[in-house]
């Protein structure tokens, strides 16, 4: 069954359009906003033409030496244009929406990567960054890497046995747990990790009642750490942190001490690294090995 919906999903993908972007083969200083776009940028082998990203463009660490023009759904005109970009490749949901329209009006060409979890997903998005830079032939191998990947976290699943629930925490500010929901990134995460996700009955990220949060019941809790060390306080917490608060303390996960924490560009970034998420969280979900 795996094999017939790797085919199938192969299928759709090549009866796809695949003009995804406008190409822009001369453009010789390209703005990357949001860190799966950068990371796909570095794996085309176009990194020379990046000139600016945003925060959370870290990986590889090599981007770090760029101009920081700010957070992508926080960006000004100002920051953006000081890097003099002449392509804008962005993430969905770049922002706020005047200064995307001032930077369109300023006649900069500006390219919305589309999202994307799963393999068909993550290939149109590869697809498309490699159509705006003016080098479609170069997605060819970066996809193939990437599904070689997905195909080891489908065999590293195949053992069977009782899925474990997995919560997602994106952060316990307020003393309250915001939740990754159905259709969130981490939703997807976990399932491809071979996992359930322990709530559901909401879409994307939303706060969880005490009582919700304890009838969830989950075998493991997972959270992510930025680098940064405000932005760590915010979404990440210790084992002693997590059982102070009531609602988690009876959880299965707490009791076990079952609390993974990943990076948080890696888990939830959805670029070229994906499978190796997958399988990294898999492993930490059920031992190594398993």
């Amino acid at each position: 069954m795996p094999r017939l919906i790797r085919l199938a999903a192969a299928a759709a993908l090549a009866c796809a359009s695949p003009a995804l972007a406008d190409p822009h083969p001369d453009a010789s200083r390209v703005l990357s906003l949001g860190g799966a776009v950068t990371e796909i940028v570095h794996a085309l082998g176009q990194q020379d033409r990046l000139v600016g990203r945003d925060t959370t463009s870290s990986f590889p660490p090599e981007v770090l030496a760029l101009p920081d023009v700010g957070y992508v759904r926080a960006l000004s005109s100002e920051g953006v244009l000081s890097v003099q970009p002449d392509l804008i490749l962005s993430e969905e949901g770049a922002g706020p929406p005047e200064t995307i329209a001032l930077l369109q009006e300023a006649g900069i060409p500006f390219e919305t990567i589309p999202e994307g979890h799963d393999a068909e997903g993550l290939a149109r998005k590869v697809e498309a960054v490699a159509e705006a830079l003016g080098v479609p032939d170069a997605a060819g191998p970066v996809i193939e890497e990437i599904r070689a990947d997905l195909a080891r976290v489908e065999q590293a699943n195949a053992g069977g046995g009782q899925k474990k629930r997995v919560l997602f925490i994106l952060s316990l500010q307020g003393g309250r747990v915001m939740a990754g929901g159905e259709g969130s990134g981490a939703d997807a995460i976990i399932r491809l990790a071979g996992a359930e996700n322990a709530v559901s009955g909401f879409q994307g990220y939303k706060p969880m009642t005490d009582e919700a949060v304890t009838a969830a019941a989950p075998d493991v809790i997972l959270m992510m750490q930025r680098g940064d060390a405000q932005a760590d306080s915010d979404h990440n917490a210790s084992l002693a942190e997590l059982a102070a608060m009531p609602a988690l303390a009876v959880t299965p996960a707490v009791r076990d001490g079952a609390v993974v924490t990943m990076d948080g560009l890696l888990l939830l970034g959805f670029g070229p690294r994906t499978g190796a998420a997958a399988l990294e969280l898999h492993d930490a979900i059920y031992g190594a090995g398993s």
